[in-house]
């Protein structure tokens, strides 16, 4: 989606990655993904510990609790998009992200498999007792 105004005064081509660090499952893909993934100054923030930064995405409707978030330029990538998005762009030297590069670089198999992967979030925040929505 295009963003109307911009989500920071200047518009950026580095890639943000906006993530539920209270997922153990999204920050080690969030941690492998800015450090071994190849995308070149891709930056990721908790988006869990920055309540107006959650605000600002809800407004525009990007919710953090229905998927991680990638802003790159104007552009908002939401669930299994931001995820098909950094895949397709993806040089991995880890095999997790190898792996998640084959299986969730095309748009059919990321939207097919993404539900999962919100599972597997829901199931660890319940197990942490950890609130699926931040707010």
């Amino acid at each position: 989606m295009k963003l109307q105004t911009p989500l920071f005064k200047n518009y950026s081509s580095i890639p943000l990655l906006i993530y539920d660090g209270g997922c153990p499952f999204c920050l080690h893909f969030a941690e492998l993904s800015e450090l071994r993934s190849g995308i070149q100054g891709l930056e990721i923030c908790d988006g869990r510990a920055e309540k107006p930064l959650r605000d600002n995405l809800k407004s525009r409707g990007l919710d953090l609790s229905d998927g991680a978030i990638l802003i790159v330029g104007d552009e908002a990538f939401h669930g299994a998009e931001a995820i098909q998005w950094l895949c397709k762009k993806m040089e991995p030297s880890a095999p997790l992200l190898s792996v998640l590069k084959t299986l969730m670089s095309s748009p059919f198999r990321s939207r097919l498999i993404y539900p999962f992967l919100k599972l597997a979030r829901r199931t660890a925040l319940a197990y942490k007792q950890i609130p699926l929505d931040p707010d």
